[in-house]
């Protein structure tokens, strides 16, 4: 039998979480529950000047909310903590192993000032570079020893060779070879004692057994310097899985001010988590047949990392907004109303039939903020021109429509029941006696109610709505107008 497959999500609680790691978390959450294995969750918080108060309560809600279950992490210890990469630095792991390194010639102390190394930085092609020019590891031991215990002030830098190459494997780029004089010595223990980054990540996943690591291709370039790393420790490398670069429409980074960075931006909008979550999966990977609906039980059965894309994936608003109103056409309506109701009382204040409101809503919204458009009239009739009586389809004009406000009024005085299908029945009726089309005379009844060209429901649907008192006033506000233009 093969090793368990053991993947993790490692966000810094830098924020809210970005589209980009939210699609990290599912991807590593989906290697591991396709092959049977744990999903972990590791806090990188060694860059302290980033962090956010709060920031890891939202990555706990964000998993909890979108069902990314982790099998181990801060609040589950499986064995291989702590979790929190503070808490490890605190145990002194990393400087342990860093020193192992530079027992090993792997690694060296590096005591240059600032001063120093900004005459290191060159600019190529218009581009600012950096890379560091070995200068401390040629000091002698005894020059270091005499340096530490002065207190000189150091970092622990990687020992890179500067000639040959460095390959390395990814399951979706295949072998990338880059030159040896391309690896920068990347500082690994900062002047804080903190650990960098790269470094916490490679001795973290070893030390916590982590097989498959999955990560965004802008760390396609660090890769070497990881690889060496665990060649350098004697360790095995995981599987690599470089997911592809998240665009806008206009193939530009996304960013904050387009709403659609993170998942909590995109719930505040109004999208459904089970929308987004599907929509996130398939941003650089496709299923084998055309199904672009899935759960996420459906994605853990279905998932294979090998049919994920290179190319970057256009983060496509339009279509997430399709998809998530496919989702709410497909809602169980008891469950639908829950959760539209507060959005509708947002804008009604008024005592109408929100069930019925709600059935006329759920096939004409994409997301919760769209119901603002479909009802505020029922609030307050707006202002409208009141040539939108004119209607050539059906043939109504000025005239004619305060004809049939008129008339209908007395009608609909007299209706107890107001309902849309007594309703529909006693002005389908009138048209009928009247010998005119139904649209003829429900035409200037929805504009009376509504002021709106387009509504989410017809005329007797309107006032099934508003009741009867208010559809009332309505039409007797709209003959009024109409009197006074005739």
């Amino acid at each position: 039998m093969g090793k368990t497959v053991r993947t993790r999500f490692a966000p810094s609680p830098t924020g809210r979480m970005h589209v980009g790691n939210l699609r990290t978390a599912l991807y590593a959450y989906l290697i591991a529950k396709h092959e049977g294995g744990q999903f972990l969750l590791r806090i990188e918080d060694t860059d302290q000047e980033r962090e956010m108060e709060g920031a890891v309560d939202i990555i706990y809600r964000t998993l909890a909310s979108t069902g990314l279950i982790h099998d181990e992490g801060p609040d589950k210890d499986g064995g291989v903590g702590p979790y929190v990469q503070s808490e490890r630095q605190a145990q002194g792991i990393y400087l342990e192993y860093a020193k192992k390194l530079i027992d090993k010639g792997e690694a060296y102390y590096c005591f240059c000032d600032e001063e120093r190394l900004a005459t290191l930085h060159t600019t190529v092609n218009g581009k600012e570079i950096f890379h560091y020019d070995k200068h401390c590891l040629h000091l002698s031991k005894e020059e270091v020893e005499a340096k530490l215990a002065a207190g000189v002030p150091y970092v622990i830098r990687q020992n890179n060779p500067v000639e040959g190459t460095t390959t390395f494997h990814d399951e979706i780029y295949g072998d990338i070879t880059v030159p040896n004089a391309e690896l920068d010595d990347m500082i690994l223990i900062k002047s804080d004692g903190f650990p960098t980054y790269n470094f916490a990540n490679v001795v973290d996943d070893h030390l916590m057994g982590i097989t498959h690591v999955v990560r965004g291709n802008e760390y396609l370039s660090s890769s070497p310097k990881y690889n060496r790393l665990y060649d350098a420790f004697g360790w095995e490398v995981p599987v690599y899985v470089h997911c592809p670069l998240i665009t806008n429409e206009e193939h530009k980074k996304l960013s904050k001010r387009s709403g659609h960075a993170s998942y909590e931006d995109l719930i505040d909008q109004g999208f459904l988590t089970e929308s987004v979550i599907n929509f996130v999966a398939l941003l650089g990977w496709s299923p084998e047949d055309n199904n672009e609906f899935f759960t996420l039980d459906e994605l853990v059965k279905e998932f294979d990392y090998h049919h994920m894309s290179k190319t970057p994936a256009v983060f496509d608003m339009t279509k997430l907004r399709w998809m998530n109103g496919e989702y709410l056409k497909k809602m169980d309506f008891d469950k639908f109303y829950e959760m539209a109701l507060p959005h509708m009382k947002e804008v009604v204040s008024r005592d109408v039939n929100f069930e019925k409101l709600a059935s006329m809503i759920k096939t004409r919204i994409e997301i919760w903020a769209d119901i603002k458009d479909q009802i505020d009239f029922i609030e307050q009739v707006p202002d409208y021109d009141i040539n939108m009586y004119v209607h050539k389809k059906n043939k109504t004009n000025l005239e004619n429509s305060l004809e049939v406000l008129k008339e209908v009024q007395p009608l609909l005085e007299k209706q107890e029941d107001y309902s849309n299908d007594a309703l529909f029945e006693l002005l389908g009726q009138y048209a009928k006696d009247k010998e005119k089309k139904v649209g003829f005379v429900m035409w200037p009844i929805r504009v009376a109610l509504s002021g709106k060209q387009m509504t989410p429901g017809g005329a007797t649907e309107l006032m099934e709505v508003l009741g009867k008192e208010e559809s009332l006033a309505r039409i007797q506000t709209a003959i009024d107008r109409l009197s006074q233009e005739a």
